[in-house]
């Protein structure tokens, strides 16, 4: 009968001196913790940084030994959360938001856009059969191109137009005109290359038509221009900002591809999982997307209004081009990012 309580006493005692010899290595590590989080680990020394992988090795231990003998329940959820704390501080990926945005920009995006580099070329060569097909139409009875081509975005630009006409729109025009010209023309692109990302969930076919159409329209713009010998000042024109631009819709159409190829051919997987571990690469790719767009409406709303010699545009197309395509498949960044 007496031998109970005198276990107790013995436990008791053995937790007294648990927390005696351990509680300062405690303190000592919560201490240096909240100095990283307030001044940060520069302002740390050398020897503080030092101590800091002991004393979280001196947590850890003291939790598993708490929770063997079963200590109270306040004791074991402090060093849990201290530990915790101190995996995050010492391993845990903290980067800030210049850090995530270069990481973006450095390995993100441009890996997304090699990944998806055979349906890259597929849309491509889609778009240049929808150009053919726009052009021939065209080519043979010009009441196709108001099929392709929408009036908003023709304005004026028709099988009815003189060579004149056209000339003017290539080399003149108000600031006004071709500013307002140039926000139409991107807020149309944006939308054919958010639904051709957005429709690939439909097992990619909408997308398909949307970029056959898409071809079939500058097919049949070109034609227009060839009709009337303009064909090398229209391809200057529209390549100041459309080798930019349809690169980003190119790209927007092989992500939605690469979705709909998941969910029609899921393999063990089920289609909602398999659309949401493809979509995870795509999504980078298309917010990549977003930004082509954006400097291709630059492109479109400044650079092509104020060059009016038509080698100078080819120039800027090409080396835009060039530059796109170096970044996403010749430049292989290397950093602190790929350790996380």
């Amino acid at each position: 009968m007496t031998r109970a309580p005198s276990m107790q006493t013995a436990t008791i005692q053995s937790v007294a001196n648990f927390r005696v010899e351990r509680e300062a290595d405690w303190a000592a590590f919560e201490a240096l913790l909240d100095r990283l989080d307030k001044r940060g680990p520069k302002r740390l020394s050398e020897e503080e940084l030092l101590q800091l992988p002991r004393l979280y090795r001196a947590t850890l231990s003291s939790l598993s030994l708490a929770r063997a003998i079963s200590l109270d329940q306040a004791l074991l959820a402090h060093l849990e959360a201290l530990s915790l704390r101190g995996y995050y501080r010492l391993y845990g990926n903290r980067t800030g938001l210049g850090s995530r945005v270069a990481r973006f920009f450095l390995i993100d995006w441009p890996a997304a856009v090699r990944a998806l580099w055979r349906e890259t070329l597929a849309m491509l060569l889609l778009l240049v059969i929808g150009g053919v097909i726009g052009w021939g139409l065209v080519a043979s009875d010009p009441s196709w191109y108001g099929a392709f081509v929408p009036p908003e975005l023709a304005q004026g630009r028709d099988p009815s137009a003189s060579a004149g006409q056209l000339r003017e729109m290539l080399f003149g025009g108000g600031d006004g005109f071709l500013t307002g010209f140039a926000i139409q023309l991107f807020v149309h692109n944006s939308q054919i290359a958010i639904l051709c990302f957005a429709l690939g969930f439909a097992f990619g076919l909408p997308t398909i038509l949307l970029v056959l159409y898409h071809g079939c329209m500058v097919g049949a713009f070109l034609q227009i221009y060839a009709s009337h010998g303009l064909l090398v000042d229209m391809g200057g024109w529209l390549s100041i900002h459309g080798t930019t631009e349809l690169f980003a819709i190119i790209l927007a159409a092989a992500a939605g591809i690469r979705i709909g190829a998941a969910v029609a051919f899921p393999g063990d997987r089920s289609r909602i999982d398999a659309a949401a571990e493809t979509g995870r690469s795509a999504a980078t790719a298309m917010v990549g997307v977003v930004v082509m767009l954006l400097v291709a409406g630059i492109l479109e709303g400044v650079g092509r209004q104020s060059i009016n010699i038509t080698g100078a545009r080819y120039a800027i197309g090409g080396l835009m081009l060039l530059g796109w395509c170096s970044y996403f498949y010749l430049l292989r960044a290397r950093s602190r990012f790929d350790h996380g």
